[in-house]
C-alpha cells in the first residue's frame, strides 16, 4: 500500500496531478479542491490510497489523512467504487460528509451525481456509527456550516426566540466570517437577539 507521495508536480490535470518520486512520475487522481492547491514545479506531499484492480493500479491522493480515511471507509458500502467515493469527497468535504452521515441528511448526500436516495440511505445506516468511531475525539471544532446553523437554531428555539428571528440571527452572524465554533455563534447570535429585544 502506498500512503504517501512526496516530489515535485510535474502537471495538473481536470482529474489529476502527476508528481515525480525518485525519478518516476506517478499518476494521482485527486479532487478539484485538492488539485486547487497544487502548483506546477512545486514539491507536495498527498496521503494516497493504491485501488488494485486486475487490469489496472490507481492511486488516489489527498490533501489530509482524514480524507483518505473517509474516501477507503466509502467504499465499503456495496455500490460505491473508488470513483463514486472521490466524487462524493469532492462535492463534501471531509467535515459536511461526517455531518450528514451522522445525521442521517440524505438531502446533502443525494446531491452528490450518482448518490440516489436509496444510495444515501443505505450509506447513513452502514456508516452512522463507524464515523462515529472514526472521528473519535478528532471531530473538528468547527462544524460544517449547514449542520452549525441547524444546531444553533436549535438551541436559540429552545431558549424561547421565534425559529424566524433564530435563523435570521445565525444567518447574519455566519454571513460575517467564517471558522465559527458552535459555541461562538451561538453567543453571536444572542447578543444580535438582545439587541432586538
Amino acid at each position: 500500500m502506498i500512503s504517501s507521495v512526496r516530489g515535485e508536480v510535474l502537471s495538473v490535470g481536470l482529474d489529476h496531478v502527476v508528481v515525480e518520486v525518485g525519478g518516476v512520475g506517478l499518476a494521482v487522481q485527486a479532487t478539484p479542491a485538492t488539485l486547487a492547491t497544487l502548483r506546477r514545479g512545486e514539491e507536495t506531499r498527498l496521503h494516497t490510497a493504491l485501488v488494485v484492480r486486475e487490469d489496472s493500479l490507481t492511486l488516489f491522493g489527498f490533501a489530509d489523512a482524514d480524507a483518505r480515511e473517509l474516501f477507503g471507509l466509502l467504499q465499503t458500502v456495496s455500490g460505491i467504487g473508488p470513483r463514486l467515493a472521490l466524487a462524493t469527497l469532492a462535492v463534501l468535504d471531509p467535515g459536511k460528509l461526517r455531518g450528514a452521515l451522522v445525521e442521517g441528511n440524505i438531502t446533502v448526500l443525494t446531491s452528490v451525481p450518482g448518490i440516489g436516495r436509496k444510495g444515501a440511505e443505505r450509506l447513513t445506516l452502514e456508516l452512522r456509527d463507524k464515523v462515529t468511531a472514526l472521528g473519535g475525539g478528532d471531530l473538528p471544532a468547527v462544524s460544517a456550516p449547514g449542520a452549525l446553523r441547524a444546531e444553533v437554531v436549535e438551541a436559540l428555539a429552545g431558549l424561547g426566540f421565534p425559529a424566524k428571528q433564530a435563523e435570521q440571527a445565525v444567518d447574519k452572524v455566519l454571513a460575517d466570517g467564517d471558522g465559527h465554533t458552535t459555541a461562538s455563534v451561538l453567543r453571536a447570535a444572542l447578543t444580535t437577539l438582545g439587541r432586538k429585544r
